[in-house]
């Protein structure tokens, strides 16, 4: 349950961090807006723009037109232009009576009149400082960023519900789900009035078209979708990849847990009958030196029967010594093996207990007798860790199930994504081993 909770926790962070940023962006201009009025505000107050320009004081009943913009009327029937920003920002209202500083701006060879300072309002003294601390306009930046982030959040959550795993058709009926909310959300989505300094929802403005919240809710609708697909897409990457390894580990499991079991109880009595041998002949410096190789033998492979890690080949090699020894007891010295190992490939890597398939076939499918030694070269070429055998073929030959060459291959595929090479001739078999080179 703790595990549940934990995992919507966290899937509800990563939306509300998603909403977040759409919410920024969509504001960001509005935000910027904001700080440029103030800034513009700040600058116009505390400095002149142009010495030289001829400035004036004089004062006037102002008349604010509906897009925001106003003009000071004078007695003398003057008009100075004040723009709709420091209208807005100010918080002036129509037929205001404004003493004010006003200079000349060229425009087109014509030259109008401006409000650069406001001194006086309906008589008082007029405070900037208050209008900037006790401003409305940051209560509307808040505002917006408010119902953005919430609406972001809602479409976020309805597009992956019950997690990111949707299939295509999920995705489809979810995406037109959210385009009739967003479009329903549309119209109570918020307006601000720049005459007024007012936010409304866009239902109750004077038209239903408004360019900026359309612009808005599309891009918000845009990044959503486009996020939650993108974000699906990732995680089914990602799923598969952690199946793809929790198969690929079991897989090695079972072979390496198939390799181990082909010491089966006949090699098992087989190892015990010629110890008992020895110690009938009381040989006892050689059943001694079988016991050590015996158990050498048997703890390599228990430690290594799951082992999903390489092994170097200086330790293959040592397991192969002990191994074999066994074997030239059993067969009493009618089998030899010849080891020649470069010294530079003794710490290169392979998988572990490769070479035991290889040298058990080597007597499960030949004949040995007294006849002729029957010999088995153990060595490394060109990278690679070769077993070869004259073919001594069997009067009844041992059919046997090609598990270990298969299993063997199968590891190096999924542990070194190379393949085993096998030279099966009428004369001799040869199987070559890929080396791996160790990274220091």
């Amino acid at each position: 349950m703790f595990s549940v909770f934990r995992k919507v926790k966290s899937r509800f962070a990563g939306y509300a961090i998603m909403a977040l940023g759409i919410s920024l962006v969509c504001n960001f201009s509005y935000l910027l807006l904001l700080v440029s009025n103030q800034n513009d505000g700040n600058t116009r107050i505390n400095n002149k723009r142009n010495s030289n320009a001829v400035s004036v004081v004089v004062e006037g009943k102002l008349s604010v037109h509906c897009d925001g913009y106003g003009y000071l009327i004078t007695e003398s029937g003057d008009s100075i232009y004040i723009d709709h920003r420091r209208v807005n920002w100010l918080g002036l209202a129509d037929k205001d009576i404004l003493q004010v500083e006003a200079s000349e701006r060229s425009s087109f060879e014509a030259k109008h009149l401006f409000v650069r300072h406001i001194f006086k309002r309906n008589g008082e003294e007029f405070d900037y400082g208050a209008i900037y601390r006790g401003s409305k306009q940051w209560g509307i930046l808040l505002y917006q960023f408010l119902f953005y982030f919430l609406f972001s959040f809602i479409l976020l959550a309805i597009m992956n519900f019950k997690g990111h795993d949707n299939t295509l058709k999920q995705f489809f009926f979810r995406s037109v789900f959210c385009i009739i909310i967003s479009i329903a959300a549309y119209f109570i989505s918020p307006v601000p009035l720049m005459h007024s300094g007012e936010v409304i929802p866009v239902y109750q403005s004077r038209q239903l078209v408004e360019f900026v919240a359309i612009l808005k809710s599309s891009f918000m609708l845009a990044v959503v979708i486009l996020y939650s697909r993108i974000y699906t897409l990732i995680y089914r990457e990602q799923q598969i990849s952690l199946e793809n390894e929790k198969l690929r580990s079991e897989n090695l499991t079972t072979k390496y847990n198939m390799l181990a079991s082909q010491i089966n109880p006949h090699f098992l009595f087989n190892s015990l009958s010629s110890l008992s041998m020895l110690v009938r002949e009381r040989d006892e410096e050689r059943a001694l030196n079988y016991i050590d190789q015996l158990s050498y033998t048997f703890r390599y492979l228990s430690q290594n029967g799951a082992n999903l890690n390489f092994v170097t080949l200086r330790e293959e090699i040592q397991f192969a010594h002990a191994y074999c020894y066994l074997f030239k007891i059993r067969y009493a010295d009618k089998i030899a093996f010849d080891f020649n190992i470069e010294e530079e490939y003794l710490d290169y890597k392979l998988p572990p207990i490769s070479l035991q398939p290889l040298i058990g076939n080597t007597v499960k499918h030949n004949t040995i007798s007294s006849r002729r030694l029957f010999t088995v070269r153990i060595f490394t070429e060109d990278g690679y860790l070769v077993v070869a055998n004259e073919k001594r073929p069997m009067l009844e030959p041992n059919p046997g199930t090609g598990i270990g060459l298969s299993n063997l291959n199968t590891r190096y595929q999924l542990l070194l994504n190379r393949e085993i090479e096998i030279i099966n001739n009428e004369t001799e078999f040869v199987v070559r081993l890929p080396l791996e080179k160790t990274n220091k």
